[in-house]
């Protein structure tokens, strides 16, 4: 897909901090595109292993760590282990308790100024149909004004809407250089 696409083409020599990682998709894209290291953090613990079978089955043993936290509660740890120059966040849209678009994706926002490297790039997706890529733009510019969007990626075939706001909306944001 598209996104996975662009992982591996922007991961080049990257430390990359996967949020909400699930089965790991995006850090296989990042470390077949050159990534030195990727951080993979999800709150459930089997699905990590699925990532972490998915690693062995692509012969991406090292390099890869697996954290099963929350990310709310592991800002510290986050922190302590960056800065770093890929930031993915691709939130579960429909998971009772663990993640609400609208109250946590601004903290989470908040957040990526701390997180990520001169001139690093954060992937932000949202895959919620009631919530446009507005949503996304102004929480960004109200949580995290320093980053600049860069653009918006086009979905692949599967995730294709009549309308593109209720598809999913993958945008790239920038930190300043300096």
């Amino acid at each position: 897909s598209s996104d996975l696409a662009w992982v591996r083409a922007h991961a080049q020599e990257h430390k990359v901090l996967n949020l909400f990682a699930y089965t790991c998709g995006f850090s296989v894209a990042a470390l077949h595109g050159g990534a030195r290291e990727v951080i993979n953090l999800d709150m459930s613990s089997a699905a990590l292993s699925i990532g972490q079978k998915n690693h062995a089955l692509n012969g991406l043993r090292s390099r890869a760590s697996f954290w099963a936290h929350d990310i709310f509660s592991s800002w510290g740890k986050v922190g302590r282990h960056g800065p770093y120059d890929l930031i993915i966040a691709d939130p579960p849209s429909h998971q009772k308790g663990s993640f609400v678009a609208t109250k946590d994706y601004p903290r989470l926002m908040r957040r990526l100024p701390d997180l990520l490297a001169p001139g690093g790039l954060a992937m932000l997706c949202l895959n919620a149909p009631e919530l446009g890529s507005d949503f996304l733009r102004e929480a960004m510019a109200q949580a995290a004004p320093t980053l600049t969007f860069q653009e918006r990626l086009a979905n692949p075939p599967g995730f294709g809407d009549l309308d593109p706001e209720k598809a999913l909306k993958v945008l790239i944001y920038r930190a300043p250089q300096s």
